[in-house]
């Protein structure tokens, strides 16, 4: 746990160094929802049965923009190699690294979540609903997202491969994540669905840790 403590630290404060990385995938997703109304229309009933769904869309999207860089500094600089040698397990630095992609990506994009559901027209239920799908779906993507990056390691247009990669993975996510805000909207259960995305983040999580670690040894080698 220190370890992984001092890894997230060290994480942390290089992403605070490149801040612009998290605010052009705040901006991105921010910009990418605003633009379908315009497109669209601006019936309320429209945009709040189209609502779950753009907002999923682009968190997706908006995700991916930071997935490539998620190891690739520490490869280009040699840094992987050192971590690599480190008596701490690899599964730790990956466990780091996810969570701070979360913490500079995903915690954002929800924070700005329930100002687009007010231009969206959502209401306060299925807003809630929809945050509650964030914060179990979001930590998924950052956990399938960095087995992608670092299968992509020293890979030449390594963030177009990420998206061949990952996306294919994230459907089910979007599935469920939208099918329980729509669920809600019209006043079904809709805990099943946030059900399985929490059995698909409990997946996740050895997945993630283990097939990351894993595809970081194989790049350094």
């Amino acid at each position: 746990m220190t370890r992984f403590i001092e890894l997230l630290r060290r994480e942390l404060r290089l992403a605070l160094r490149q801040g612009s990385d998290s605010m052009m995938v705040v901006g991105f997703f921010v910009l990418a929802v605003i633009l379908f109304p315009f497109g669209i229309g601006p019936e309320p009933g429209i945009l709040a049965r189209v609502a779950p769904g753009l907002v999923w869309v682009n968190a997706l999207l908006a995700a991916m923009l930071s997935l490539d860089r998620l190891y690739q500094g520490d490869y280009e600089d040699g840094s992987l190699e050192l971590l690599i040698l480190t008596p701490a397990p690899l599964e730790v630095l990956v466990a780091a690294k996810v969570t701070a992609h979360w913490l500079t990506t995903g915690l954002p994009l929800m924070a700005a979540s329930p100002l687009l559901a007010v231009f969206l027209n959502l209401d306060a239920t299925d807003l809630g609903v929809l945050l509650l799908t964030l914060a179990v779906g979001t930590p998924t993507l950052s956990l399938i997202g960095s087995v992608g990056a670092a299968l992509v390691l020293g890979a030449r247009r390594g963030g177009v491969l990420i998206s061949l990669l990952v996306l294919p993975l994230f459907i089910p996510i979007l599935i469920f994540a939208v099918g329980a805000v729509d669920a809600a909207s019209h006043g079904f259960p809709w805990t099943g669905q946030l059900a399985i995305l929490g059995a698909i983040l409990l997946g996740a999580v050895p997945l993630g840790l283990y097939a990351s670690a894993a595809a970081l040894k194989h790049a350094a080698e």
